[in-house]
């Protein structure tokens, strides 16, 4: 399978590009200290890209500090709000996470591309056997292939709006189910 590359800040991802180490803060974001601290230690340990959870707006007021002080593209991972996913690209940030099913109205969505398509920020889009559409649910196909189904919707959706600087997750607590996804 051909791949794009994607560049997130100046590391590579796809396209026979090395695989590059990625990990998530468990520190609240706002946190600057202890995220920053957090970063670091990720980095210590190989990450070359870390992703940090933006759950609300004092998360996105600490972005620019972390971004100033991390050696490493951030990453932020966004739920629910497309306000955030904006002002995080604003802030900075060399890529955002988000499932587009739970952003909300296409509107939403389509705000959060124009902003991403500006900015040159890639989207990542997070699927997980939690983030299923009530719809997908209730296909009636193995756990794998519904995991597939909402991929290629919420890709299909941002490539509708003219965007395609896309990554994609597909991932689940059954690790077999991943692997066949």
């Amino acid at each position: 399978m051909t791949t794009k590359k994607i560049m997130v800040g100046k590391i590579p991802i796809g396209a026979g590009s090395p695989v590059a180490i990625q990990s998530m803060t468990n520190t609240k974001t706002r946190d600057v200290e202890a995220t920053t601290a957090q970063i670091e230690a990720l980095v210590e340990a190989g990450c070359e890209l870390v992703r940090v959870s933006v759950p609300d707006d004092a998360s996105v007021e600490a972005l620019p500090a972390l971004i100033k002080s991390a050696t490493v593209p951030l990453i932020a991972d966004i739920h629910f709000r497309a306000d955030l996913a904006i002002k995080s690209i604003e802030a900075g940030v060399a890529k955002i996470r988000i499932n587009p099913g739970n952003i909300g109205a296409r509107e939403k969505v389509a705000a959060v591309v124009l902003a991403a398509k500006k900015a040159g920020v890639p989207i990542r889009i997070g699927v997980n056997s939690g983030s299923l559409s009530k719809t997908i649910r209730a296909l009636d196909v193995p756990p794998a292939q519904k995991l597939v189904a909402s991929a290629l919707e919420n890709i299909s959706l941002l490539e509708e709006l003219d965007f395609d600087n896309i990554v994609v997750s597909v991932k689940s607590s059954d690790v077999m189910e991943t692997i066949e996804a």
